[in-house]
């Protein structure tokens, strides 16, 4: 371009400025600094000049006033960014934990792109390795997001290495985008809390979100999106941990003096309630066959007095099922 500007005069066009703006957009991205690109710049365009409109020294000067002025401008851009990364993390963590008074969270929501009045709720994704404020993922999530629905409609952030989305309560699509796009970037399961009014609701979200994490490494949820909502009967059975241990001990307790210990007929069960209690299912998921898995509900009989295939005893020994698994029995005693 320099070389024809030099040799007709002519401006540069349209076509040819929009594609350097393009490459600054791709040289930020890619993490080049502003000095070094400007000095690039300077250095062609005294090589289109070869000394024949400028004297070197002229050049030369201005290079070096120009890599100052750069300079300091980098100086303080890294300042101001560290300042608005810090101030960020701080009302992340604020607003998550719940710390500070609703209405100074309110007055610091609006600089981040919340809206501090209506609900909010919570989207927490788990994925394969950890991710940090600012990576290349949370970014192109960000980009992804914004993209699709404007500036202000999530904010997205990293919490001990997993990725954190805040919406709006009304903005199930939202967090059900960046579940998905949480799962195709790097794998692993999302949770979202329920909606909670205001800003302070944000908390309550994100701690239903995390224990719905939690439940799902218990009882072997698998996903790829869980959602508190639906999960609300599991908070009620553990509510009362000395009267669940006491359900699952004295229901499931006897399963210990079976061959091999309780583990291979709890194991039995789970899989045969959540088949639906559909033997062939649930043989399937054991490897086993039939007569096998036959043998073993029959032994569980014996040793329980509960029958898994009549509905009387079927709600006993499925509740205690899920409470062994809630309380990593027998794995961990329990009394």
């Amino acid at each position: 371009m320099l070389a024809e500007v030099s040799a007709t005069g002519r401006r540069p066009v349209r076509a040819e400025l929009d594609a350097r703006r393009d490459l600054g957009e791709r040289a930020a991205e890619a993490g080049y600094g502003l000095r070094g690109l400007v000095g690039a710049h300077l250095a062609a365009t005294r090589a289109a000049l070869g000394g024949r409109v400028a004297p070197d020294p002229l050049m030369a000067a201005a290079e070096q006033a120009v890599d100052a002025f750069a300079e300091g401008y980098e100086r303080a851009q890294r300042l101001a960014v560290r300042q608005e990364e810090a101030a960020r993390r701080e009302f992340i963590d604020d607003l998550l934990l719940g710390r500070g008074d609703p209405e100074g969270l309110g007055e610091r929501a609006g600089r981040f792109g919340l809206r501090p009045a209506g609900s909010h709720a919570v989207a927490v994704a788990r994925t394969a390795s950890p991710h940090t404020d600012g990576g290349p993922e949370v970014r192109r999530l960000e980009r992804a997001l914004t993209g699709r629905f404007g500036d202000g409609a999530a904010l997205l952030a990293t919490k001990e290495g997993r990725l954190v989305c805040v919406a709006s309560g009304d903005g199930d699509e939202v967090l059900a985008h960046f579940a998905q796009l949480a799962r195709t970037a790097a794998g692993g399961l999302t949770a979202v809390g329920r909606p909670h009014p205001g800003v302070g609701g944000v908390a309550s979200s994100y701690e239903e979100a995390l224990h719905a994490l939690d439940l799902a490494d218990r009882l072997g949820f698998e996903g790829p999106l869980l959602r508190a909502a639906d999960l609300l009967v599991f908070p009620v059975l553990t509510r009362d941990r000395s009267a669940m241990a006491d359900l699952v001990l004295s229901a499931l307790g006897p399963l210990r003096a079976g061959r091999g210990g309780a583990v291979p007929l709890l194991d039995t069960l789970t899989a045969y309630f959540d088949s639906g209690c559909v033997a062939a299912e649930a043989a399937r998921r054991l490897g086993l066959s039939v007569r096998a898995l036959t043998y073993r509900l029959e032994r569980i009989h014996s040793l329980t007095g509960h029958d898994p295939g009549d509905p009387a005893h079927r709600y006993t020994l499925q509740t205690a099922a899920l409470g062994a698994r809630l309380l990593n029995w027998p794995a961990e005693p329990l009394g």
